[in-house]
């Protein structure tokens, strides 16, 4: 027999178990991209080592936004595309590239949410495009720590981290919660910011 003191704790423990399933897809989703290919066989392996991982280990719940803006989400996914496309081809001219001469660096990209889930998006978003992979992640200040290739320059620098906040606006206009919108109004693209900053310096 239900008595309503059960009621509360069976819904704790629904929504414990409904945090733990965007974790869950996310390292299948991981384990089928570090195989390169999709068969049954790695799906199934995928779910069992998820399964273990998020009961063994303690993962943060992730509250998800219950928001999706479809124009901003095409724009990001394109936009992700043409990044991926752009940096494998300088990638690939800088293994050929003769008389090479590189400089990587290790940078520290503050992003301006709070979101776990948008600090997790923004984070695999930069790691999938060529040269550049996250390599700690400072969860409490909101903080990337990345290894990037090819940094020859405070202009480099620069340029990189506009375009990882760039990557995380375009999150937030599509996938936020309407707490992120409202902090990144106003927030114009890093792109557009800096040819405002060169007219001004012209002018």
């Amino acid at each position: 027999m239900t008595t309503p003191r059960d009621v509360p704790t069976r819904r704790v423990r629904l929504e414990a178990v409904g945090n733990q399933i965007p974790p869950l897809i996310a390292l299948i989703v991981l384990w089928m991209l570090l195989w390169g290919e999709f068969s049954w066989l790695n799906l199934l392996v995928g779910i069992m080592v998820g399964i273990v991982v998020t009961v063994a280990f303690y993962l943060v719940p992730v509250q998800l936004s219950g928001r999706v803006h479809p124009l901003h989400t095409v724009v990001f996914f394109v936009r992700l595309i043409l990044d991926i496309v752009r940096a494998s081809i300088d990638v690939s001219w800088l293994a050929v590239k003769p008389r090479l001469v590189t400089s990587n660096a290790i940078l520290e990209i503050r992003l301006r949410t709070r979101s776990d889930l948008i600090l997790t998006w923004t984070a695999v978003a930069t790691s999938i495009v060529p040269g550049s992979i996250v390599v700690d992640i400072d969860r409490e200040s909101s903080i990337l720590y990345l290894h990037v290739l090819n940094m020859n320059s405070a202009g480099d620098i620069e340029s990189f981290r506009r375009r990882v906040l760039d990557t995380e606006r375009r999150i937030v206009r599509g996938f936020g919660s309407r707490e992120d919108v409202e902090r990144m109004r106003g927030v114009r693209p890093a792109n557009r910011r800096a040819a405002r900053s060169n007219g001004k310096g012209q002018s």
